[in-house]
């Protein structure tokens, strides 16, 4: 199933501040984020999901995972837990949020 995208505004939280506003924004990671085409990635793959079934995970963070994966040489299974540690990492793949 593909992704599910919100037509709302996004709106702040109070608890949760956003990841970006905390981050330093000449980070080599956030300057290679802003330089990526998204979009052509979201329009490229979305012809694999399908209508029904689970929602998927978001584009952006698989695509994300697989170019962390390279740039810094890890296994499947580090590439996760240091995305899970590094909030560089998850506003790299698009988290609006530390997760």
């Amino acid at each position: 199933m593909k992704p599910k995208t919100s037509s709302c505004a996004k709106q702040g939280h109070l608890l949760y501040p956003d990841l970006l506003k905390q981050l330093n924004p000449k980070h080599p990671l956030l300057a290679l984020a802003q330089k990526l085409p998204w979009a052509m990635f979201e329009k490229e793959f979305a012809q694999f999901y399908a209508s029904v079934g689970r929602p998927a995970k978001p584009v952006r963070l698989m695509v994300g995972l697989l170019l962390l994966k390279q740039i810094e040489n890890l296994s499947d299974e580090r590439v996760v837990e240091v995305w899970v540690q590094n909030p560089y990492h998850q506003a790299f793949c698009g988290m609006e949020h530390f997760q």
